[in-house]
Order: structure tokens, then sequence, then C-alpha cells
């Protein structure tokens, strides 16, 4: 968004923050104030929970967003993140005692007072079959499924725990069988398609197929966002590589995660994720509790501070704040506690990630290694990217350079959707054969650059067209 207005990217380029921060409005931030203070301290993406609110709440939220980006001169994406299965225990009055090797009954709202079955939210006895594991209230109490019969499901407690109405129920040996895009999600999709929306976040994706699905529901619809996966499920973990390549973004839900694997495999799995998002140019969004503790408190703990730094050398994309920033007592501190974080393990331990030559042998591939490394070889100031789809941008994000990288593009969507991509700065203009050329006399004239920096500018035959990008060229600016 580059104009009157003068933009934030009006700094050294050196100092600029390349992980970017997605954080979640709610109760606590739903104001335009709390929004745009939200943004100033750092939120580069903002993320919309489907699972609760109203379509009138949602769009005035979206119109709060857009405003405050255009006041701050700055690209903000907005993700509208499906609820996908409501899997949960359903209502009862006071607490369930569930005593180990006890037989309990799971029914689709269910009155338990008169019949003794345990109501839930969603019909189990539809998906899961006898020998599988169900964990309810978040993994407190672990089952495992004797029987289905005449729409309840049976299952023996492997441990003894309480249970309270409407916590979530995990069933990591169950197969949804490509049903995770539930009638609630299609009207949120279908109301989201008219909207100023730039990604959708599809909830326990268990195969690429379900990528495929939605992405076949937005086009029937001409829904322009761009697809996060989110992967929360063991079978996700089971088909990992084919996701990554079908997704646009993933994002490491890491509660669910840890529920349906194990805690300790989570660090792990986690590298593994962002490694892999890397390998394909997929960016990838770590979430889930990463300052949980500044939900209630003004400082977060050391762990949380070096579970956000580790997330930052390892290579993530974004890092997403949740209930820090939708129900905390401190949203703006912790978007600032994170930024803050970020720009310290940045400074301090820069990241450096190499390929083998063998992984990708494709044009899109060798044209980013070409541009990078005539870049690292002539100390360029920056890389200037004339991009449509915004891919040529995320090509040359994933080798994790330190050279800035400046996109151009002539669709608004596209800058929104770059702002949580690793390490990219983009722009708005015109479709032309100069735009990168016009970028770069328009931030040397603010004194981003100086005379006699240099910079790569990378373009197409045919700006404006997806998948022409051929035309390297060096600048030494005047």
């Amino acid at each position: 968004m580059v104009g009157s207005k003068q933009t934030k990217f009006d700094e050294k380029l050196t100092s600029h923050r390349r992980t970017k921060v997605l954080a979640t409005i709610g109760p606590a931030t739903d104001s335009y104030e709390l929004i745009h203070e939200l943004i100033e301290s750092g939120a580069n993406g903002i993320r919309l929970n489907f699972s609760h609110g109203t379509f009138d709440e949602r769009q005035r939220q979206i119109k709060w967003v857009r405003k405050a980006a255009e006041d701050l001169g700055i690209q903000v994406a907005i993700v509208q993140d499906l609820q996908g299965p409501k899997i949960r225990l359903g209502d009862f009055d006071g607490v369930i005692d569930v005593k180990k090797g006890q037989t309990i009954a799971l029914e689709l709202d269910a009155d338990f007072s008169s019949s003794g079955h345990i109501p839930t939210q969603y019909d189990l006895s539809k998906k899961v079959k006898r020998g599988e594991r169900i964990f309810l209230f978040d993994g407190r109490l672990r089952t495992e499924v004797t029987a289905v019969k005449d729409g309840v499901v049976y299952a023996e407690a492997l441990n003894s725990s309480s249970l309270i109405k409407r916590k979530g129920i995990n069933v990591p040996d169950t197969d949804f069988g490509g049903d995770v895009i539930t009638a609630k999600d299609k009207a949120d999709l279908v109301w989201g398609s008219s909207q100023d929306l730039d990604y959708v976040a599809l909830s326990f994706v268990q195969t690429a197929e379900d990528i495929r699905s939605l992405r076949r529901h937005l086009a029937n619809m001409n829904y322009k966002a761009k697809i996060i996966a989110k992967l929360e499920t063991q079978s996700a973990m089971e088909n990992l590589d084919e996701i990554i390549k079908e997704s646009d973004v993933v994002m490491i839900a890491r509660g669910d995660l840890a529920v349906e694997t194990a805690a300790e495999s989570i660090p792990i799995m986690q590298r593994k994720i962002i490694g892999l998002g890397m390998r394909y140019a997929t960016p990838t969004i770590v979430a889930t509790q990463m300052l949980i503790s500044m939900t209630e408190e003004l400082e977060p703990s050391r762990a949380e501070v070096s579970d956000v730094a580790t997330a930052v050398l390892v290579g993530a994309d974004c890092l997403m704040l949740s209930d820090e920033t939708a129900n905390g007592s401190y949203p703006i501190e912790a978007v600032k506690t994170m930024h803050r974080i970020i720009e310290y393990t940045e400074l301090n331990s820069p990241l450096s990630v190499t390929f083998k030559s063998d992984e990708d042998h494709s044009k899109q591939a060798a044209i980013s290694e070409a541009i990078i490394k005539l870049a690292q070889t002539i100390e360029a100031k920056a890389i200037i990217a004339e991009t449509k789809s915004g891919t040529t941008a995320v090509n040359i994000s994933a080798r994790r350079i330190s050279i800035p990288v400046l996109a151009v593009t002539d669709l608004p969507t596209t800058a929104h959707q770059l702002a949580l991509v690793f390490g990219v700065e983009s722009f708005v203009r015109p479709a032309d054969p100069s735009a990168a050329v016009h970028l770069s006399d328009f931030l040397r004239k603010h004194r981003v650059f100086k005379r006699g920096d240099i910079v790569v500018t990378v373009s197409g035959k045919y700006p404006g067209v997806v998948g022409t990008t051929d035309t390297i060229k060096v600048r030494m600016l005047k």
C-alpha cells in the first residue's frame, strides 16, 4: 500500500523483523482502537475464529482491520479460521466422575440425567469403530471403544478422571473420510466469499484430499483466499508431505496435536514441519500457547520466551497468538513481547538454511536460486520481485536469505497474503513492466535506499500474468 501515506517500511532494511505475527481477535480486542494498536505493535495478520461470533461482528472487525492497515500504511492479512467438526461434550449438570475400567456411553445430544449416556455435540457413532481411542476433556480421560450400537458409543476408561460439559473430544484413530467441512463451515465460506478475506484455515485436516475438497468449494464460489491447513491430527502427521505440498500455508496447531499424538513429540514434529515447509516453499505458522501466561500476567514465562525464540531459530514464517490477544488481560503487551523476542533472536542468531541441490528441479526453484546467488554475490540491498500470485516471493523467502525481499503486485489480496510470509514486504502498484524500478525509485526518494545501493529486480515479460517470471536485472541507484 504505497502512495501519499508514509509507509512503516521507512526504516533501515537491516532492522526489519522477518518472522511474522498473527494475532487473534476476540472480546479483549473488539474495538477499532485496540485492533489499530495490535497492528501498530507488530501484528502482521489478524485471525477471525469462526467458532465464535456473528457475521455482523466479523464484518465490523474486517472493516476495522482494513482501516487500521490503511492508516498505518502497511499490509495486513485476515484469516477466516473455520470451526470444523465440533467434537465436544454436550451439556449436563455438575461433574461426571469416571473410574478406571468403567464403561461409559456416549450419545449425540443425550439427556444424562434420564439415560446415563454422556451427551456429545457430534455423532461419534457414525465414525468410530471398536478398538479406537477416544480422549475426552482435552485428553484428561482416555478411553477405548468396546462397542457401537444404535447410535451409542460404549468405551472403557483407561484412567480415572472427571468430565465437565462442553469440553473437547479427540479421536486420534478415527478416519473422517474427507468429512471435515461441516454445514456450518460451508455457510461461513459462502459469507466469507463476499468479504475482503485473504486466507481460509481448515481445521482437523487428515489428508491432502481435504485440501483439494476445500479448494473446489472455494473455486465454485469464486473465493480467492488461499488455504491454511491446520495440522492437529494423527492422520495429518501420517500424510504430512502430501498435505504440505497441496496447501498454501500450514499451521502447527499444537494444542489438539499434542493430545492426538504425544506432548513430547511436538518439538520434533514442529521442526520437521517447518523444514518441509521451506523445502516445498509452503509458509508455516506455529500456534497455541506461545505466550499463554500473558492471558493473565504482564510478563511471559522463561519457557515461553524460549519457545518463541526456538520457533524463530528453526525457521517458522509466522507465530500465532490466540487466547493471549482474544481473551487475555494484556493483548497489546503480548504482541509487543512477541515482537521483541523475534527481533532479538533474529538479530543475534541469524537463520541459515541449506538445500540439497537435487531436491527441486522445477523452473521456479532454478529461477529463485539464480536470483539469490546473484543478489548475494553483488551484496544487493534488496530483491524486488514483481508478482501476481505471490509465488515468486514465497519461493525466494523459502531459502531464508538475509537480504530483504520486496514484492510488487497489482492485487491487494496478494499483498495482504504475503504479510504472513517470512521476510517479505509487499507493495501494491499497477501492473507495469517497470513496477520494480518505480518502487526502487520510491524507496530511494524516501531514503530507505541511498545513492550507490544495488538492487536485484525480478519481473516477467507479461506483467500481471501468473507464472511468467523470467527476467532478472541488476540496478545501481542514483
